[in-house]
């Protein structure tokens, strides 16, 4: 029955909020530098704006700085300052073909307040899955309603979709406090 379409089309977009809500998670530094932090970042390049990723390789030398290398060299102070403009609280540092970004020492409120960030990004998340699932149900009910399915069929449907809900607020749960351990180690 999880193949049927009625619940095929609702699970895919239960599974798109889950990977939504874990790419906001990604976004959501813990004082570990990772490039998913600066590379959606916009970047005045060639007279129309460009996403950092796009216009340059961005690497993580080690856990307290990214290297934004771009390919072309003329781009480096537009990148320097797509960065300032960002406000993302790293200061860039040109030096040579490159742009170093230090990632500064998280302070104890810093922590709490990303903290706060990730458990209202995981709500968000539980929420969309939540009325995804009763865009579902309702979609089942409509089908009953109408004489598509039999009301055994319309049970178990909506059991799958109930199944696949737990799922995945339960991974999104996880993903919480796994995010919620990095940003509390210090």
């Amino acid at each position: 029955m999880a193949d049927h379409p009625l619940t095929k089309d609702c699970i895919a977009k239960m599974q798109k909020n889950l990977d939504h809500t874990l790419h906001e998670f990604s976004g959501i530094h813990t004082g570990k530098a990772n490039p998913s932090m600066v590379e959606s970042i916009m970047v005045e390049a060639y007279g129309s704006p460009m996403r950092l990723k796009e216009c340059a390789a961005i690497h993580t030398p080690d856990p307290r700085m990214i290297l934004v290398q771009p390919w072309d060299k003329s781009l480096l102070r537009a990148i320097e300052k797509a960065i300032q403009m960002a406000n993302i609280g790293i200061n860039p540092v040109v030096d040579g073909p490159a742009v170093r970004l230090p990632l500064p020492e998280m302070s104890k409120e810093r922590r709490l307040d990303l903290t706060k960030v990730a458990h209202r990004l995981a709500e968000e998340g539980r929420v969309a899955i939540r009325n995804t699932r009763r865009d579902g149900v309702d979609a089942v009910k409509k089908a009953l309603k109408d004489g598509k399915i039999s009301e055994d069929d319309a049970k178990k449907l909506e059991k799958d979709i109930q199944t696949v809900t737990d799922r995945l607020i339960k991974e999104i749960g996880d993903h919480l406090a796994k995010k919620e351990q990095e940003l509390l180690k210090v």
